[in-house]
């Protein structure tokens, strides 16, 4: 918990820094990567808001995320996480955005998308959108708190170049 709270603390930093603030944009997290940022005193100078969007239609009406991506992709995909975190900056007064979508178990997995599948995908104004999946081990709780440690691990790096 102290490492990311480190790492929260200087994604707060680097975003101020840049005169930027972040929208969250979770699925498979139900919010904790909002509440980790929201949980440092001072992040309201950097954090904008969260969309919890954690059934396809939620993802289409909060989001914009396409029906035909859905349908061709799944809700656990690369196609859907970066239409997420631009929907979030779209939809939002944020320059920085962090997308996930994944499979936290114990049910839900499928040979294509086993438990313990995630992608991340995090936007900046003016750059391009990047992504990655990860296959996280463990339970439910421990998939979910690791896609937490990964969005706020790519955010740092994201404003770091």
């Amino acid at each position: 918990m102290d490492d990311l709270s480190s790492v929260v603390q200087k994604t707060g930093e680097a975003l101020l820094a840049q005169g930027l603030t972040l929208a969250t944009a979770e699925s498979c997290t139900g919010g904790w990567i909002a509440q980790q940022a929201t949980a440092l005193s001072g992040s309201s100078e950097w954090f904008e808001c969260g969309f919890v969007s954690y059934s396809n239609q939620a993802k289409q009406f909060m989001l914009g995320v396409k029906p035909e991506t859905l349908m061709a992709y799944g809700a656990v995909s690369e196609e859907v996480v970066c239409e997420m975190v631009c929907g979030a900056m779209q939809r939002s007064n944020a320059g920085v955005a962090v997308a996930v979508s994944g499979v936290a178990g114990p049910t839900g997995g499928c040979t294509d998308k086993p438990v313990g599948t995630v992608w991340v995908a995090w936007g900046k104004e003016g750059a391009d959108v990047k992504s990655q999946r990860f296959q996280f081990p463990g339970d439910r709780q421990q998939v979910r708190w690791q896609t937490v440690e990964a969005a706020f691990a790519g955010l740092l790096q994201l404003l770091a170049n």
